[in-house]
């Protein structure tokens, strides 16, 4: 039985639990949008601030979900080039693609916290009749920017300490899944549900 990542063992559930969180927003906005619909049709009334809460929830659903697809490892990479390459090759690229991942992030979270510090400064609000304070939503997007470079900063310490110690388990780890691990995730809970239904 392979080792679990202890990074992702200690992450993942806070991350499972964010992107849930960002997932109940997005079902919110789709009720209210549908809520919208119906009144504008049968009753000829508007409920105002749908698309502004709409921007605010893409934005917060979008930070959230970066550190899960991280440590589910979902985010886009070009496999054509890392199926061609050795182990060696391939755990390099898999290091700088960590260490890129968690420069990025620490940008963005820093862009984001001075965003937040320039709206609470300056009391920015909206410009909708709905005059919505900025740094309400902006404090929200800034916590999954800062989760995300939290863990994008401890995906790529482990993998600094993997490229010394266990190649393999840089790749196993923080490479792109195999098609063998996409089988097994998709069929291990349907054979638990099995088992449970018996």
């Amino acid at each position: 039985m392979t080792q679990a990542n202890p990074v992702a063992r200690a992450l993942l559930p806070a991350a499972r639990a964010l992107s849930l969180i960002a997932g109940y927003l997005l079902l919110g906005l789709a009720l209210l949008v549908t809520a919208e619909i119906l009144l504008r049709r049968f009753m000829n009334v508007s409920l105002q601030g749908g698309d502004e809460f709409g921007g605010y929830v893409l934005a917060i659903l979008a930070a959230f979900g970066f550190s899960y697809a991280l440590l589910e490892r979902s985010h886009t990479r070009v496999e054509i080039l890392l199926e061609r390459v050795g182990t060696g090759a391939r755990s390099i690229l898999n290091l700088i693609s960590a260490w890129c991942v968690t420069v990025m992030a620490c940008f963005m979270a820093w862009r984001a916290y001075a965003a937040l510090s320039e709206s609470i400064e300056y009391r920015a609000l909206s410009g909708t009749p709905l005059m919505t304070p900025l740094w309400q939503p902006q404090i929200l997007w800034f916590a999954g920017l800062l989760f995300f470079a939290v863990t994008s900063a401890a995906v790529a310490l482990h993998a600094s300490w993997l490229m010394a110690r266990d190649r393999s388990g840089l790749n196993r780890f923080y490479g792109v899944k195999t098609l063998d691990e996409i089988i097994e995730e998709e069929t291990v809970p349907t054979l638990e549900m099995k088992v449970q239904g018996r």
